[in-house]
């Protein structure tokens, strides 16, 4: 039914708890996960302004953290016998979500309903709700 998967992630405990149920659907044919992670722009920018040291020093250690992240959960999903495809990327998140469901054909996205910050919650509406209403394929969204 739903056998490739798009698992966006910010590496929130919600998330990992979305990890668990991405296992499960192994059982009901799920082949194929791509994770997908999206360093937000708009908050490198911000930490740009605020942090110490240069651009360049800040995108790498994101980014090499990321990095170590997703191989954990590659690991994970290859140990459970899933195909696996990573993506690291920098954009908005709703748009990169939006345009990786596209781009990679999914028959579904599992994500979970809160990410980090409920203050992003607050302000912006929260990115699992807004991919719910978007989405093309089904959302299966994971709560805390």
């Amino acid at each position: 039914m739903f056998s490739k998967i798009l698992y966006p992630t910010d590496f929130s405990d919600v998330s990992k708890k979305a990890l668990d149920y991405i296992k499960q659907l192994k059982e009901a044919g799920t082949k194929e996960v791509i994770v997908l992670h999206v360093l937000d722009e708009r908050g490198i920018d911000a930490m740009v302004r605020y942090a110490s040291g240069s651009y360049d020093e800040l995108i790498g250690r994101i980014l090499k953290e990321a990095r170590e992240e997703g191989e954990r959960v590659e690991a994970a999903l290859k140990e459970s016998g899933f195909k696996v495809k990573m993506r690291i990327q920098t954009g908005i998140p709703l748009t990169a979500i939006l345009k990786v469901e596209e781009e990679e054909g999914v028959s579904a996205i599992v994500i979970g309903s809160h990410g980090k910050t409920n203050l992003e919650e607050m302000l912006l509406g929260s990115v699992s709700e807004k991919v719910i209403r978007k989405s093309k394929t089904p959302v299966l969204v994971i709560k805390r």
